[in-house]
């Protein structure tokens, strides 16, 4: 069973009367292990289940006091694109929500018989996994997956030491030490943080941002300011058409006076040239759990700090409205600022929509970089914001009424998170590092323009990138840029390749989140089900170069094919 690492033998044995499913360790200088993996995502849970049930002693160290990344921090509604792609251990997590859900037990705030899933089909009688889920579910699921394994060593609360904390030798990663002094070693390392941080502190070669079109041959990555253009396929791509704002909405203090200055979160910069690459990044938010049963919200409080001049853009697309406010958009909800989506026990996942919503546009660019402290306060202002957003639009007097009295019926959920305010911690980290390999995944993979021969996985969502920038267009009015939503032709392989650095650059080291791929086909693969897969397909793969010497690079694409269908994961 899984073995929880401990500050004192004191908690430790409390944790053995209580738990009784954890077996504490009490903390060395140094610990060894086969595979040592650093961030406790999706993708690091799977490598950590498939490592033990290989045989390898593994410890899977989590930066944070909570495990499944955005799978247990409000991202229930699961973007898949075709399930029929996901294997091995992710289907088994979604399968096992299912089962979680058929227990009577498990709805508190709803009847099972009344939750309607929003189209992540869970009644159909051919559907063996349910795909929507409520955060504390996922936490439970992933738990009792983890406690069914011998050999797996799980750490909270501690982070790389980025400066100095690992040591290589020819060519190989040896160790890596914590903030805290904490030293792994190990044979394998896997790197599943969303930010990346084991493979930038280990030297392997990264890119941060878009790259220009002209570097892969690409069609959709750059600047996107234009609101149609062509995939490489010759199909229509509506770039920055829909989350965006509605035509005429001043950008300035005074309106109609540049003088007085741009209002907030407005890039003083214009866009520039339609497919030129950049260092900026696709913007974060929180994927609220909101519910609106009585007993468990929480109602949206007006954060400490608030402007109201943080909101001027919101409250000016509103007043912009050319007709019915039900009227301005093209899809999703005609009213309010979001998608929300219906999990079980009346609560939701609440996403990004329209021009101005969740996500904070333009105000996470030096997060991939950032220390930790500098990430914190990134992470607080994103938080702040939100929050401020969510009181504005529930009662604020310059909102129209329909969507106040929509919008106050919602809050935060009083079960599923450690805060009283009903508010997570894990911001939603659309993109941030990517690795550079000897194969970059690029939208002509999405496309099956070119096809890899070495699939550890398969990607299926549409090449998706949130607005990059906010700015004013030549008739002197506010738009967004960035936002790309373009189809795949079907379910396209991934490349092993994509997953392992160069062999120049580090030789034990497996990477499957911030993997090498372009900004746009990134925007695809970095789903959490994909994730999981790559995730268990690494682990599978340092397995094998556990067992048999091999560099990771190395490792014989048949050999590792072999045992990827023996563990059911999806390859064509």
């Amino acid at each position: 069973m899984i073995k929880l690492k401990s500050l004192s033998a004191s908690v430790a044995l409390v944790c053995i009367l209580i738990c009784g499913a954890y077996q504490p360790v009490i903390s060395q200088t140094t610990q060894q292990y086969d595979i040592v993996i650093y961030g406790g995502t999706s993708a690091g849970i799977s490598s950590a289940i498939q490592s033990s049930r290989m045989g390898k002693k593994v410890v899977l160290i989590e930066p944070t006091n909570r495990i499944g990344g955005l799978t247990t921090g409000g991202l229930g509604q699961t973007d898949i694109g075709n399930k029929q792609a996901i294997g091995g251990l992710s289907r088994e997590f979604y399968q096992n929500i299912k089962a979680y859900y058929q227990k009577p037990e498990n709805w508190i705030w709803q009847k099972r018989e009344t939750y309607k899933d929003g189209g992540q089909t869970t009644s159909a009688a051919h559907e063996d996994a349910m795909w929507t889920f409520e955060p504390s579910a996922a936490l439970k699921v992933y738990k009792d997956m983890l406690s069914k394994e011998q050999n797996i060593s799980l750490v909270y609360n501690q982070r790389l030491n980025r400066k100095t904390g690992v040591k290589k030798t020819a060519g190989k990663i040896t160790s890596i030490q914590m903030e805290s002094g904490q030293i792994y070693q190990g044979k394998i390392f896997i790197d599943a943080s969303y930010e990346g941080d084991l493979m930038a502190a280990a030297g392997i070669n990264y890119t941060v941002g878009r790259e220009s079109n002209n570097q892969y041959g690409e069609s959709l990555n750059g600047i996107q300011a234009n609101r149609v253009s062509l995939t490489l396929r010759k199909t229509i791509s509506m770039n920055g058409a829909y989350h965006n704002f509605v035509d005429g909405v001043d950008p300035y203090i005074r309106k109609g006076d540049p003088k007085s200055g741009l209002l907030p979160f407005i890039d003083p910069e214009k866009p520039g040239i339609d497919g030129k690459g950049d260092t900026k990044i696709q913007a974060y938010c929180y994927r609220m759990t909101l519910t609106d049963h009585p007993e468990n919200r929480i109602p949206f409080a007006k954060p400490a700090g608030y402007k109201e001049l943080d909101y001027e853009l919101l409250f000016r697309n509103y007043e912009a409205a050319d007709g019915p406010v039900e009227k301005m958009y093209d899809y999703g909800d005609p009213l309010v600022p979001w998608i929300n989506s219906d999990m079980p026990n009346r609560k939701t996942d609440t996403n990004n929509q329209k021009g101005f919503s969740t996500d904070f546009i333009g105000q996470n660019y030096s997060y991939p970089e950032a220390t930790y402290e500098e990430r914190k306060k990134i992470a607080e202002h994103h938080k702040r914001y939100q929050q401020g957003l969510m009181w504005t639009l529930a009662y604020h007097p310059r909102i129209p009424a329909r969507v106040r009295e929509a919008v106050s019926k919602w809050g935060t959920c009083k079960d599923e998170y450690e805060s009283k305010d009903g508010w997570q911690e894990q911001l939603y980290i659309r993109e941030a590092r990517r690795m550079i390999s000897d194969y970059v995944m690029t939208q002509k993979n999405c496309e099956r323009l070119v096809v890899a021969v070495d699939p550890v996985g398969m990607g299926a969502y549409g090449m998706d990138s949130h607005n990059i920038k906010r700015y004013v267009d030549a008739n002197g009015f506010v738009k967004n840029e960035g936002n790309v939503e373009a189809h795949v032709a079907g379910p396209y392989p991934i490349s092993y390749k994509s997953i392992v650095p160069k062999k120049s650059d580090l030789n034990n080291l497996i990477v499957p989140v911030c993997l090498s791929a372009t900004h746009i086909a990134f925007g695809s693969i970095r789903m959490e089900p994909v994730f999981m897969v790559l995730g268990q397909s690494a682990a599978i793969a340092a397995s094998i170069a556990i067992d048999k010497n091999y560099n990771v690079q190395d490792v014989p694409y048949r050999e590792l094919e072999a045992d990827l269908i023996r563990y059911k994961q999806v390859l064509q």
